[in-house]
C-alpha cells in the first residue's frame, strides 16, 4: 500500500486524526483513516510477590478498568521509556523504583494508530505520595498477587489489551531469565 496524499481531520496535544488517500497493491485507490499518537510507557510494578495496579474510569468503555500504570508525554520530541516510566509510576502510584528494566514494546493498535507501548518492569519499590494530575484524581491503586492478576485477566476484570501484552512480555522475560544458558562447545 502506498500513500498518495494525507490531510489532518482533527488534532489536539495528544493525537492527530488523519485521512489518507492510498493506492493498494492492485492499483485501486482508497481512503485510510489513522491516528498519529506519541508512544507511551506501561510500568509493571512488582515487589517479588505482588503487582501494583491502578483503576480508573475509561470513558470510551463507560466503565472503571484495572490496569498497569502508564502514560505518555504530550508534545515530546523524543521518547525515553525509562524516564517516562519513572515519572508515571511516581505520579499515578507514589511508588519509586530502585530498578527500571525495559522488557520490550508492542504496537498498541497497528490497524488504526502508529504509536508503541514500551513495557518497563519496576522493582525495588518504595512507597510515597502519588502526584496525580487533575484528570487522575478518581484513580485508585492496589496490590494483587500473581494468581489474583491472572484470575482478573481470565474473568475479564482486566480488559485492557496493553496490560495483557505487558504481562506476556514479563512472562517471556521471566522464562528467559530462568532458562540456563547451555555451555559453549
Amino acid at each position: 500500500m502506498e500513500g498518495i496524499s494525507s490531510r489532518e481531520i482533527y488534532s489536539n496535544r495528544w493525537m492527530t486524526l488523519r485521512e489518507d488517500v492510498v493506492r493498494h497493491d492492485n492499483g485501486q485507490q482508497g481512503i485510510y483513516s489513522h491516528i498519529d499518537k506519541g508512544d507511551f510507557a506501561l510500568i509493571i510494578p512488582f515487589d517479588g510477590a505482588r503487582f501494583h495496579l491502578v483503576e480508573q474510569f475509561r470513558y470510551p468503555l463507560r466503565q472503571r478498568c484495572w490496569e498497569f500504570p502508564g502514560g505518555s508525554v504530550p508534545d515530546a520530541t523524543g521518547f525515553d521509556p525509562i524516564a517516562v516510566a519513572r515519572q508515571e509510576l511516581r505520579e499515578e502510584t507514589g511508588l519509586r523504583a530502585e530498578k527500571l528494566e525495559f522488557l520490550g514494546k508492542f504496537a498498541a493498535a497497528p490497524a488504526t494508530a502508529n504509536h508503541y507501548g514500551h513495557v518497563v518492569l519496576a522493582t525495588g519499590l518504595t512507597e510515597g505520595e502519588h502526584e496525580r494530575e487533575a484528570t487522575e484524581q478518581d484513580m485508585r491503586a492496589a496490590w494483587f498477587t500473581r494468581d489474583e492478576l491472572e484470575s482478573m485477566i481470565a474473568e475479564n476484570v482486566i480488559v485492557d489489551s496493553h496490560c495483557m501484552a505487558a504481562y506476556l512480555l514479563l512472562l517471556l522475560h521471566e522464562r528467559k531469565s530462568a532458562t540456563p544458558t547451555p555451555p559453549h562447545a
